[in-house]
């Protein structure tokens, strides 16, 4: 079975990038749309994870093939943070999640209580912001799982992530990082042998899992960036007329418009941001590997070992 682990709804908020964060929201896909386009595009089960909050995945919730799922901003010491997807959640879950967001000892305590598969999304991305190496050696230990394909991300990012999964023992896993319904299912998840929802969460829980799919490119980078100024466009140009704010948003917005021939610049510089971000804490990483990290097999509710052959589910 498969299923992509990383896609955002409207649920997820402002954009987060300075000035813009007044102007829209980071993804304008309806999770009824998502749910959709990912039995679209050949998904067998559908999550949504949205930062730090579970509605969008609630209101699909009552559908066949959905499990509830969140991308948790874990805030650690000097404003630095990390991402980590929680899947197969519930509503309680995420409220005791949510309460121990700036404590991450004991928000990996609590998952490892529950048995809740637990992903260190983007490790060697920018986009959580800058981090020191203790703090990739706390996720490594006590994380279940690593996104080692993430469909927005260029292939050597993702390399760096399965060169640190396979270092720390843990298996690696697929998402397309999706803020268009476009890039849905690019990056994915796959459990072999898996026959139903259970199993398939089962599968994340050992560690049964097979990231398929591929990484991202500029031209899918810069494309969404357009998709998602767009809908941004087309949202507040709806609201204007009923709304004193909406419309100076749209107004805002329509200028940003007068700057779109630069917008293939922009997009090149923060790609090309990330992927320098990516290899400079690479590879400070990698040197410490020998000298502070050391390499376990997972172990994840009473199982150990890093996972099961093809078929094993069945």
């Amino acid at each position: 079975m498969r299923c992509d682990l990383h896609v955002h709804s409207t649920r997820s908020g402002r954009v987060d990038l300075p000035l813009l964060s007044h102007l829209g929201n980071e993804c304008y896909s309806t999770p009824q749309a998502i749910y959709d386009r990912c039995h679209n595009v050949g998904m067998d089960l559908v999550t949504i994870t949205d930062h730090d909050t579970v509605e969008g995945a609630l209101e699909i919730a009552g559908l066949p093939g959905v499990f509830i799922s969140e991308e948790v901003t874990l805030h650690l010491p000097g404003e630095r943070r990390l991402h980590v997807g929680v899947l197969d959640i519930d509503s309680q879950q995420h409220a005791r999640l949510t309460a121990l967001r700036q404590d991450a000892e004991a928000f990996f305590a609590y998952c490892a209580e529950q048995r809740l598969p637990v992903c260190v999304n983007h490790p060697f991305s920018a986009s959580a912001g800058p981090r020191q190496l203790s703090d990739l050696d706390l996720a490594f230990r006590h994380a279940t799982l690593v996104e080692t394909q993430n469909g927005m991300l260029p292939d050597r990012p993702n390399s760096y992530a399965a060169w640190a999964a396979e270092a720390a023992g843990l298996r690696g896993v697929g998402g397309s990082d999706a803020h268009t319904l476009t890039s849905i299912g690019h990056a994915h998840t796959e459990v072999p042998g898996a026959r139903s929802q259970s199993e398939f969460v089962e599968g994340l829980r050992c560690g049964w899992t097979l990231p398929r799919g591929r990484g991202g490119s500029y031209a899918r980078f810069t494309a969404d960036i357009v998709r998602v100024l767009a809908l941004a466009c087309e949202a507040n140009l709806g609201e204007a007329r009923r709304s004193l704010p909406a419309a100076g948003r749209a107004a805002a917005l329509l200028s940003l418009l007068l700057a779109l021939p630069l917008l293939p610049l922009i997009s090149a510089l923060q790609y090309g941001r990330d992927c320098i971000f990516a290899a400079a804490h690479f590879g400070r990483f990698r040197a410490a590997c020998g000298t502070g990290l050391q390499p376990r097999r997972p172990r994840v509710g009473g199982i150990v070992g890093a996972g099961a052959p093809a078929g094993a589910m069945g």
